[in-house]
């Protein structure tokens, strides 16, 4: 009995031992990159850096396109996932896939892929050139690469949120003879917004860092299409301090949308943003 116990004792420490330098060898993947980021440029340096006009430009194109992005995903995607999380009818599984691919899409091909349905020879491009419109390599462009690779951050969270409503609440509102569209504004908006804050949080930040997509749908031209992202990637072949010094500008933007998220909503980000309803 003594020897069983003392070799069950013996598995759990070797299990936790494990367990300790899985752990450590990940964190000191992910965050030693951010270590030697932070490291290489001096703050006084960084505060310099911050004075240069392309840099600032870039920097106001990013936060520009990205809010705009955050707009027009919160706008499109709320009905969506407000069927999502209250509905079932045919194709479901399919549109669900669909809005989750541009998690899983090499960025490069969504941007292909972008470039394919709305330049001028696009699936869309004759229509839009018939209203005067044409989007790839301009302002717009950005944004609509933004949209595409960060929608599906805001619908996933957002559909959970609203899958999670208590069904006693929406019983009381049937039963008071509520609309469909009041109680999702007066009971389910309100109950699910720490998920949509969440959703939108990350769609932002999602936004702001992309990269592949806007390259290749959008360009690289510096006050058009050149966001931060593109300009660390420019930078980066010619003036290596310049590319850090705005690597660390944008991971403390990110650090600081995360860290804003898990204060505002901290029981959210466990779960993940491909985290699925239980059963609506």
């Amino acid at each position: 009995m003594g020897s069983t116990l003392t070799s069950g004792r013996a598995s759990e420490r070797l299990a936790l031992g494990l367990h300790v330098v899985a752990s450590a060898v990940l964190v000191t993947l992910l965050g030693l990159p951010v270590v030697a980021l932070v490291l290489r440029v001096p703050p006084g340096q960084l505060l310099e850096r911050l004075r240069d006009d392309a840099l600032l430009e870039a920097l106001r194109l990013s936060l520009l396109t990205s809010v705009f992005a955050t707009l027009a995903v919160t706008l499109l995607g709320l009905p969506i996932a407000y069927l999502l999380a209250t509905r079932t009818f045919p194709g479901k599984r399919l549109i669900e896939t669909m809005l989750e691919l541009p998690m899983v899409l090499p960025p490069t091909v969504a941007g292909v892929g972008l470039l394919l349905a709305f330049g001028r020879q696009g699936l869309a491009g004759a229509t839009l050139a018939a209203f005067g419109l044409s989007i790839p390599f301009t302002t717009l462009a950005v944004v609509v690469a933004q949209v595409f690779v960060a929608a599906p951050f805001f619908i996933a969270a957002t559909r959970a949120g609203l899958t999670e409503v208590d069904q006693r609440y929406l019983d009381a509102a049937a039963t008071l003879r509520s609309s469909p569209s009041r109680t999702l504004f007066r009971v389910m908006l309100p109950l699910a917004f720490p998920s949509l804050l969440a959703g939108a949080a990350m769609t932002w930040a999602r936004a702001l860092g992309e990269f592949g997509a806007t390259i290749t749908f959008a360009g690289n031209m510096p006050g058009v299409t050149q966001t931060m992202p593109l300009a660390v990637y420019l930078a980066l072949q010619t003036d290596l301090d310049a590319a850090v010094a705005m690597s660390v500008l944008m991971l403390a933007l990110s650090l600081g949308v995360l860290l804003g998220i898990r204060l505002v909503t901290p029981h959210l980000l466990p779960a993940g943003p491909l985290a699925r309803s239980p059963g609506r």
